[in-house]
């Protein structure tokens, strides 16, 4: 018997919007995360800019980003410069033909172009100043982001081709790591971090608890990230298929963390937390290009050769004198590579060189188009604090305030 049209449109649209608040709290999870790994004197500040972040680009998406990325885009680049208008034409006309309310469409890509700007948040902490960076995402979440996601998600050239995307290892994650890799560049690396003779100095964060439960909150929040990218849940066959990208994602995280706690054992011969924490995030990204048709086994593997990745990554981007804060660019960047050239063992319908064509123009487009952006904003501003507020801590030097002043030197006895 077939589903009644408005039934389909109520599960539908509630799919979105349950799934939607879950991605919506791995602004919560990044806060956690980055708050964790960054020093206690700039932890206040990076809780500031992944609260503002989540703000700008929501209101940035409203007046330019969607459209861009989906109304007529039609097989080619963009869409439409236009501001979302919403449409409740559905209730008014009980026409629910379209599946699925509107504004939950909308709510729902709206939280993801905010998971791309956290990715670069953590990547330049402790030394980006907090304006030039809100402007950076300002232009992320109105232009760069919609555009390469309009490519495929909009039904541009890269669908077209048939490149394979399911909730975003690429469109997403790498997409927010290329973005982050070029302002890495131009930001530079904080100081002490490397010297002279080439000694790499580790700068341990404020709270490995607090990134723990970033993590976990991550975690958590990224069921609805894979779950909800099925788009649907108005028949069984829905609900089945988000069933098992649930069961395939959690598992991917789970096989990134055992693998990272191997390796890091053998390697150091001791097991590393903030290493096994990057390494759950680098097997849920992973899965993300294609969570629906693994098995749970495959799912396990592909999270593993995530937190492989990450192992490796870490110290390479160090060697190569690249600081980033979180490793948000082995987890994202790097295993989201992975998981899109992943997708053909347990897909038969893509094709591996099609997934590494998607790849490398997102990658050349992100990475040369945030490059010029972040270069014309320091060129115009400045993006890094002095040496002395960098020194002081960006705590005290942008807000006037310190996450922990009980802690503080400037602290009083009462």
């Amino acid at each position: 018997m077939p589903i009644p049209s408005e039934t389909t449109y109520i599960l539908n649209s509630f799919s979105f919007l349950i799934h939607g608040v879950l991605v919506m709290f791995m602004a919560a999870g990044f806060a956690m995360l980055e708050a964790g790994l960054v020093r206690t004197k700039n932890v206040a500040t990076i809780c500031l800019k992944n609260i503002a972040l989540y703000s700008l680009a929501g209101v940035m998406f409203w007046l330019c980003g969607y459209n861009l990325m989906y109304l007529d885009v039609g097989g080619g680049f963009f869409g439409t410069l236009l501001p979302w208008a919403g449409d409740t034409s559905a209730v008014e006309t009980a026409d629910y033909s379209g599946e699925y309310t509107a504004h939950s469409d909308w709510f729902f890509q709206m939280v993801f172009v905010a998971t791309t700007a956290s990715i670069i948040s953590g990547t330049i902490a402790e030394r980006i100043k907090l304006w030039p960076f809100l402007l950076f995402v300002a232009v992320l979440a109105g232009f760069l982001y919609p555009i390469q996601g309009a490519w495929q998600w909009g039904g541009g050239w890269l669908a077209e081709m048939g490149f394979s995307d399911f909730a975003g290892s690429t469109i997403v994650h790498s997409a927010g790591g290329w973005a982050a890799l070029a302002g890495a560049i131009i930001v530079g690396a904080r100081k002490g971090k490397y010297n002279r003779e080439g000694r790499i100095n580790p700068i341990p964060g404020s709270s490995l608890p607090l990134a723990t439960l970033g993590t976990f909150i991550l975690w958590f929040g990224w069921f609805g990230f894979n779950g909800g990218s099925q788009l649907a849940l108005g028949s069984a066959a829905d609900a089945t298929a988000i069933s098992i990208i649930y069961a395939n994602t959690n598992m991917a995280a789970a096989g990134g963390v055992l693998t990272v706690m191997a390796l890091t054992q053998l390697i150091y011969k001791r097991v590393d937390l903030s290493m096994v924490l990057n390494g759950a995030l680098a097997g849920l990204v992973s899965i993300t290009a294609g969570p629906d048709t693994p098995q749970v086994w495959q799912a396990i593997l592909i999270g593993g050769v995530g937190g492989i990745i990450v192992v490796f990554a870490v110290p390479l981007l160090d060697k190569l004198r690249i600081d980033d804060v979180v490793g948000a660019i082995p987890v994202h960047l790097c295993a989201g590579i992975w998981g899109t050239l992943a997708v053909p063992l347990t897909n038969p319908g893509a094709h591996l060189m099609t997934q590494l064509a998607g790849i490398l123009a997102v990658g050349a487009f992100m990475f040369f188009a945030s490059l010029i952006v972040w270069f014309i904003i320091d060129r115009l501003f400045g993006v890094r604090v002095s040496e002395e507020e960098e020194f002081e801590g960006m705590d005290k030097v942008e807000l006037g305030l310190e996450a922990y002043p009980e802690f503080g030197q400037g602290s009083q006895k009462i």
